[in-house]
């Protein structure tokens, strides 16, 4: 089953000049498929995950989530869609440094509000556990390493129990060590919980040990 799918995504920025940055961008990810998009700087790659993740809506073709249409879907649509069903981890983590990590993790869920907050209290603690940092639970967040914080970005991209992770560079900022941790959990997540990623990175070796590269120039698909 395909979980995410593009047909035919073309991207023009209008402005100072015409500009065509996606060409005809055709490609599925399955259920449980870790998939990484490589390419050079300004090929594309970061523009067609804000596509994807349905932020821009200023495009030509079709993007398909779960077997469901969602191009020309309203902005509360896409918005619902956005927090339920896709998890977000970004190369900078994007914690609130006075809340605590465990305020931190629950905030999508207090956000689609579908559960009691004891409920979202206990999924987050959940999540945290998954990622061996339930003991951090009550610190703020400003008060964690660098590979902590983005431990807990990813805690949170998992709240909601997404059908898909994107990641725009989420090893970008942190050590060989921590990276390797981060790639890990994802390859980890894929595999026990059948989570989708799709994670644009520079970092050869991280790409190397996906399930696929998407290859990237020009603002085509390559491979």
């Amino acid at each position: 089953m395909s979980i995410l799918e593009a047909k035919h995504i073309d991207k023009y920025f209008k402005k100072p000049v015409l500009f065509h940055v996606l060409k005809d961008i055709n490609f599925s990810i399955k259920k449980g498929e870790f998939v990484s998009i490589m390419g050079k700087s300004g090929c594309g790659k970061s523009t067609l995950l804000y596509i994807l993740s349905t932020m821009d809506t200023d495009y030509e073709g079709e993007l398909w989530l779960n077997d469901e249409l969602i191009t020309g879907k309203s902005r509360e649509f896409l918005s619902y869609v956005r927090n339920k069903h896709i998890g977000f981890v970004f190369q900078f983590h994007y914690l609130l440094p006075e809340f605590s990590v465990l305020e931190n993790v629950m905030l999508p869920a207090k956000k689609l509000a579908e559960k009691s907050l004891k409920a979202i209290e206990q999924d987050a603690l959940e999540k945290l556990s998954i990622l061996n940092i339930e003991h951090l639970a009550k610190k703020r967040a400003a008060r964690i390493s660098g590979g902590e914080k983005q431990r807990v970005a990813i805690a949170r991209a998992l709240i909601n129990n997404p059908s898909i992770i994107m990641g725009d560079e989420p090893t970008g900022n942190l050590d060989s060590h921590n990276a390797k941790n981060v790639f890990d959990i994802f390859k980890k997540l894929s595999q026990t919980n059948d989570l989708s990623l799709l994670v644009v990175t520079h970092d050869e070796d991280f790409a190397n040990k996906t399930d696929r590269i998407i290859q990237m120039e020009d603002g085509k698909i390559l491979s």
